[in-house]
């Protein structure tokens, strides 16, 4: 029998033993544990199949359903449990009969199991409230181009705790910011992703943020998260625009010519027909610099705008050349401190 673990104690015991998560493999890319390794009971033709059998004919039927779909694949969902480990913690969506049967299965060939009570349920219940808890929040603001990403990666090397937004979300927050990078996680599986930055930070000592928009590509921020970032002091850096752009022509000079130009059209509206037609005209002439001095007028209008409503949280302005990263992020604990 398998035994029922709070998700406490859940949390605390996959440092020590690996997850199994039985949903079907759509469930599982929606989102998932991130440590958690899919071993659907159910894959997604069959969940349909015994979901349309419970609305048609009732649970029982259902569940027989699921029993003979389940059958011929026994020995390979043992199997790849066993390559996993002898002993794993194990979740469903709910903590229902997935999970169970699986744990029953597996029980039979002395695979030890223990059971998510709440399933990935309870687990999602955690992460959303995480968003709410009160974090001691430093946001860095600053133009397009002042290297705040960079800047954060450098706080955290000097072990500063740091929430990467852009990293968790892969994208650089921007139009251009998908370019040359991979596909972003769903919304879902990027709060998780965030919920397990949160967990591991001491609450009562400062964490930095940069200063983002609620949508970072295709992702949203959670608005729990979202709200405390609006409350919190900011930090501005502030890098001339010559500095900025020569960061900015490093940094997209390499990107597909197409593909910029696609970003450039899905922003011509905020742009102004004008802007969007000189910076083409650069972008054709591969004069990245001019494209992106164009783009600048429009960027760094709409964030001073921005600023402007929130200049009453802004404790610092510190400037930087754009060089010697670390050397700026200790003089930036130095002056916070």
């Amino acid at each position: 029998m398998a035994m029922q673990l709070s998700i406490d104690d859940f949390l605390k015991l996959r440092s020590q033993l690996p997850i199994v998560d039985v949903r079907s493999e759509g469930e599982y890319h929606e989102g998932h544990i991130p440590s958690a390794v899919n071993i659907p009971i159910l894959n997604n033709a069959e969940r349909i199949a015994v979901g349309t059998d419970y609305k048609q004919r009732g649970q029982q039927e259902a569940i027989k359903t699921g029993f003979r779909l389940v059958g011929p694949r026994l020995l390979d969902i043992v199997n790849k449990t066993e390559e996993i480990g002898k002993e794993i913690l194990v979740h469903c969506w709910r903590g229902g009969m997935r999970s169970s049967n699986f744990c029953q299965f597996v029980g039979m060939a002395r695979v030890q199991s223990h059971q998510l009570a709440g399933g990935y349920k309870a687990y999602r219940t955690k992460a959303v409230e995480s968003y709410t808890w009160p974090l001691k929040l430093i946001v860095i603001g600053g133009c397009t181009g002042s290297g705040k990403s960079e800047i954060l990666r450098a706080l955290k090397a000097q072990g500063e705790q740091v929430i990467d937004l852009e990293q968790l979300a892969l994208h650089k927050g921007s139009a251009f910011g998908g370019l040359m990078m991979p596909p972003q996680p769903t919304t879902e599986q990027f709060q998780n992703n965030l919920f397990e930055e949160i967990i591991t930070f001491d609450r009562s000592k400062r964490i930095w943020i940069e200063d983002e928009s609620i949508a970072v590509g295709k992702i949203f921020l959670p608005h729990g998260l979202w709200t405390q970032m609006n409350n919190s002091p900011i930090v501005e850096i502030t890098v001339n625009k010559e500095t900025r752009i020569e960061r900015l022509v490093h940094e997209y000079g390499s990107a597909d010519k197409e593909l910029f130009l696609q970003a450039m059209v899905n922003i011509t509206r905020k742009l102004g027909g004008q802007h969007f037609n000189a910076a083409k005209e650069k972008l054709l002439q591969n004069d990245m610099a001019s494209v992106i001095d164009i783009l600048l007028t429009y960027y760094d209008k709409a964030y001073l705008n921005g600023l402007a409503k929130k200049k009453q949280r802004v404790k610092n302005s510190v400037p930087w050349d754009g060089e010697t990263i670390d050397a700026f992020a200790a003089s930036l604990i130095q002056a916070i401190d």
